[in-house]
């Protein structure tokens, strides 16, 4: 019997182990089609090809398809991970593998199932591009980078990646490299990165000299090397090692620094309103859902890295660049920059979620952004699209991206009105979306969290409940704006043709399919209560949640009723009054419109005087150094040129005048060796004559 069962157990063992293999081959397929896209469209010398567009899009189904199968077999069951030896350097053993928990099957499906409403919608927003196969060979690359950044399990691997996203989001923010605008802002985007990802390169390496390994399991796994640290008497201590205190600290600080980058969080959050410069569909996918949510993903990687300290400090950060960028999307007029400084508003709310200890709510809050944000992206593409028609059509100087130029659009857009509602209120908040449980689930936490607390500290969950307010007012200013009223353009140039329309399948299937993402339904059966989403109960740390003060009830119906006013107020202001009543002057305007003047303090602080310092290196270089060699150059050019004339007129000019002499002599001798009897004679009385002379002029003298 025993035989038997463990025969039987045996067995069981190697199903198992064959369906982790099965899942770890299905995850390296959804991740490498993307890549297999890149290269056929890369390789594809032609143009316009519309093949590449469905070659890219047939790829990211088929990887969304492989992801589903994925994430249902290790969703709430066993962690799934492989990995292999790479390379060795000296002693140190370099392993490379495939790590599925949790959070790695999430953002492997939410990736995919984000990237493909984007990738249909594109094959018709792009049909006209001259450059639409390198459109989406780049659409394609960065689907790999981020598909396989989620599911690496080394911190080698994932830097590695990490760059890959960050240069594949470079190409595509510059797509339009033709465009002054588009280059500058796609360098600025690098380069804030990189002052990230120097951070974060930073943090591995003290992370690989304090615990000797990059694995992420080993570092960060519940009972990991991270969780045996202790910080006492200014040193840092692990099994394996010890370093003063400050280098944990640089190693957090570093971490944040990619945080910061990736997800647009102050102070390096200015690159992203820039990053709008991209085509709209690279903006619904890289810079609302997917490459800015990787900051957070980071963090919820490291988790285990930040002690309590560090954690307050990044909901102070977090809190601030909530409220900071839904300040400034209030008087903002471009269509996609109020979008990105929402984006960047709702990264401010995840980060403050991590920092007061709601990890479950920042990921659940993640996955739902990336849903309505992507709609509204998706939105403003079509809104844009049919305001070029317009200006195209009819001769207009107008920018097509502008919401003061908008208006009433709900009657020719019917369609993509009713999906603006819907992924707008999910944004808000309001109930029975999905955006409801989730930033909920953040204000809750945080008034929980701030009850311990003393001080400003105690300002965080108010804060973040006025940003609240906040977005409900900015959404609804920029949904009246574009969708009530009466079409603005029509004061510039009346009788204009309006030729527009919601677009073919290629528009409204996309759209439909992230609005199912903006309800409840898609996360819980129930629509008020975040504590019963399954994506909250398999990522949160502690379980048996309840319901434990007045917060549960409070905070809800607050946030709601008040939201409801502030959009009702923002109804009232922009379309029945038709004037709006803020003074658009004065110094909260001002700084509202120009983005608290951030990109000012910069560039007087800090791209100035690096050019200064750098026009005073180049002149020292051009001037100092460079003159210092043309001086050497020109001096030894002259010290040439005189050697070579003493060489020619001095020693070889002696030379050639005892040649000379030599030669004369030798000549005149010769003459007396002629054979010729007159020549002696006349040579012995030449000699006796000079004798005879100078016997004369001797007894002279």
């Amino acid at each position: 019997m025993r035989l038997y069962e463990k025969r039987r157990l045996k067995k069981l063992n190697e199903f198992l182990n064959a369906i982790d293999t099965l899942t770890i081959h299905f995850t390296l397929a959804a991740v490498l089609l993307p890549l297999l896209a890149f290269i056929i469209n890369f390789s594809n010398p032609g143009k316009n090809n519309k093949v590449a567009g469905w070659a890219s899009t047939i790829a990211i189904l088929i990887s969304c398809v492989l992801s589903a199968f994925v994430f249902a077999k290790v969703w709430n069951s066993h962690q799934v991970h492989q990995q292999q030896l790479w390379f060795t350097i000296g002693d140190t053993k370099i392993y490379a593998g495939i790590l599925l928990n949790n959070l790695s099957v999430l953002m492997l499906l939410l990736v995919s199932v984000i990237a493909l409403p984007v990738h249909i919608y594109s094959t018709a927003y792009m049909k006209n591009d001259e450059n639409f196969n390198r459109y989406f060979a780049y659409l394609s690359f960065f689907c790999f980078s981020m598909l396989a950044l989620v599911v690496v399990d080394s911190l080698v691997l994932f830097y590695a990646f990490w760059e890959l996203v960050g240069f594949s989001s470079y190409l595509l923010i510059g797509f339009w490299f033709t465009r002054d605008k588009a280059v500058q802002a796609n360098k600025k985007a690098f380069i804030m990165n990189r002052i990230g990802d120097i951070g974060l390169l930073t943090a591995i390496i003290i992370l690989f000299a304090q615990y000797h390994t990059f694995d992420i399991i080993q570092l960060f796994a519940d009972k990991g090397l991270i969780t045996q640290s202790v910080i006492k008497n200014g040193i840092w201590m692990a099994p394996s090692g010890q370093l003063p205190a400050i280098w944990q600290y640089i190693a957090c600080g570093g971490i944040f620094l990619g945080v910061a980058a990736k997800s647009a969080q102050f102070p390096l959050h200015t690159w992203l309103p820039d990053a709008m410069e991209g085509p709209t569909s690279v903006s619904a996918l890289i810079h609302a859902a997917t490459m800015v949510a990787a900051g957070v993903f980071l963090l919820g990687r490291v988790y285990p890295l930040f002690n309590g300290a560090e954690l307050t400090v990044l909901a102070c950060i977090g809190c601030f660049t909530a409220f900071m960028a839904a300040t400034i999307a209030l008087t903002q007029n471009d269509l996609k920059r109020i979008l990105a400084y929402s984006t960047i508003s709702q990264l401010g709310y995840m980060v403050m979620a991590m920092g007061i200890g709601a990890y479950a709510s920042s990921l659940f809050h993640l996955v739902t952004h990336a849903f309505f944000k992507a709609l509204l992206f998706l939105v403003a593409g079509i809104v844009i699209h049919q305001m070029a028609h317009i200006k195209a059509d009819n001769g207009l100087e107008i920018d097509p991206q502008n919401i003061q130029h908008m208006g009433g659009l709900r009657k020719k857009l019917p369609f993509t009105f009713v999906l603006a509602l819907i992924g707008g209120f999910a944004l808000i908040g309001l109930p029975l979306t999905s955006g409801y449980l989730s930033k909920d689930s953040i204000l809750i936490q945080s008034f929980e969290w701030s009850d311990g607390k003393s001080g400003i500290l105690k300002l965080i969950p108010i804060i973040a409940l006025l940003t609240t307010w906040l977005t409900a007012f900015y959404v609804t200013r920029l949904i009246v704006k574009v969708f009530f009223g009466e079409l603005r353009v029509l004061q510039i140039k009346p009788g204009i043709e309006l030729h527009i329309s919601d677009g073919g399948w290629q528009y409204k299937l996309p759209l439909v399919l992230l609005a199912v993402g903006c309800l409840f339904a898609l996360f819980s059966f129930n629509p008020l209560l975040y504590e019963d989403a399954w994506l909250f109960k398999g990522l949160s740390i502690t379980n048996g949640l309840e319901r434990e003060n007045i917060y549960h009830t409070l905070i809800p119906a607050s946030v709601n009723i008040l939201s409801l006013l502030v959009m009702y107020a923002a109804y009232i202001i922009y379309v029945k009054r038709k004037a709006n009543v803020f003074p658009q002057s004065g110094f909260l305007f001002r700084l509202s419109a120009n983005g608290w003047y951030f990109d000012e303090i910069y560039n007087r602080t800090i791209v100035k005087p690096i050019l200064a310092l750098s026009n005073a290196a180049f002149w020292f270089d051009r001037t100092i150094i460079d003159g210092i060699i043309n001086l050497l150059v020109k001096t030894g050019l002259v010290l040439s040129k005189l050697s070579a004339w003493i060489d020619q007129y001095i020693i070889d000019g002696f030379l050639n005048l005892l040649v000379a002499i030599v030669e004369t002599i030798g000549n005149f001798a010769r003459k007396f060796q002629g054979g010729k009897v007159q020549y002696y004679l006349f040579s012995m009385l030449a000699i006796i004559l000079a004798i005879f002379i100078l016997l004369i002029l001797d007894a002279r003298f």
